[in-house]
C-alpha cells in the first residue's frame, strides 16, 4: 500500500531537510521492527532531494526564499524504499521582493488617497440587437465591470457589476440624461455604486460576462 510524504508548505531553501525528516517520521515504526533500515532511508531521503534539486534549482530556478509544497507517493518493499515518480508534484510560490512589494503600495496610495473611493471611467463597447448600450468600467487601464443602458425620453435605465476593488451589482438603476448619454453614465456611476448590492465575485464576474456576451 503507498504511503505519502509531503512537505506541507516550506521555504525553497529548506526542501531538503523537511522531505528527510517527514519520511523518518513516517517510517519510525518499521526501523524499530527492523523492517528497514536507518541506511535504506536516508539514502532514499538523499535520492528523492537530488530529484527535487534538478527540479526545483536547476530547471525553476527557485529562490531560497520560495515557498514551495512537495507531495509524492511511495512504496517499502523487501526492506527497499521505491519512489514512485510519476505521482511527483509540486508547487511552487514565488516570493514577491519586499521592496517590490514597497513600490506598488506606494503606487497605489499616491493614485488612490486612503479613504476615498476607487476612480471609474466608463468607454462605449457598442450597442446590442436592442439597441441598448454596452460599456465597460475600468481603473485606470484595467476592465474592471460592464453595464447595459438602455435610454428612453430623457432617461436611462442602467445594470451592470463590477468586480473590483469588492464586487457588487446594479440590479436597475435609473438615471436623469441631459444631453450626451456617456457623460451621464460616467457622471451618475459613484452614486449608482453607492447604492449596489454587494455581492461574492462569481456573481459579478458572471453578470459582466452576461452583458458582454449581448454585442453582436
Amino acid at each position: 500500500m503507498p504511503q505519502t510524504l509531503s512537505t506541507g508548505l516550506i521555504i525553497a531553501g529548506a526542501y531538503a531537510d523537511k522531505a528527510r525528516r517527514v519520511l523518518f517520521a513516517q517510517l519510525r515504526d518499521k526501523i524499530k521492527s527492523g523492517e528497514i533500515s536507518n541506511k535504506e532511508v536516508a539514502r532514499a531521503a538523499a535520492e528523492l532531494n537530488r530529484m527535487l534539486f534538478d527540479i526545483l534549482v536547476n530547471k525553476l530556478k527557485t529562490d531560497k526564499g520560495d515557498v514551495v509544497r512537495v507531495r509524492i507517493d511511495y512504496e517499502v518493499e523487501d526492506g527497499k524504499i521505491k519512489w514512485l515518480w510519476d505521482t511527483l508534484r509540486l508547487e511552487v510560490f514565488r516570493r514577491i521582493p519586499e521592496e517590490e512589494v514597497a513600490k506598488a503600495i506606494s503606487e497605489t496610495m499616491s493614485r488612490q488617497p486612503s479613504g476615498e473611493a476607487p476612480s471609474y471611467t466608463v468607454a462605449r463597447l457598442g450597442t446590442t440587437p436592442l439597441d441598448d448600450v454596452v460599456y465597460e468600467v475600468k481603473i485606470g487601464e484595467t476592465r474592471v465591470g460592464a453595464l447595459l443602458v438602455e435610454s428612453v425620453d430623457g432617461e436611462a435605465v442602467v445594470k451592470g457589476a463590477v468586480t473590483e476593488p469588492q464586487p457588487l451589482i446594479i440590479k436597475r438603476a435609473i438615471i436623469d440624461v441631459e444631453g450626451d448619454l456617456d457623460e451621464a453614465v460616467e457622471k451618475n456611476l459613484p452614486d449608482l455604486l453607492d447604492e449596489a448590492e454587494q455581492v461574492d465575485r462569481e456573481l459579478a464576474e458572471k453578470v459582466v460576462n452576461e452583458i458582454l456576451d449581448e454585442l453582436p
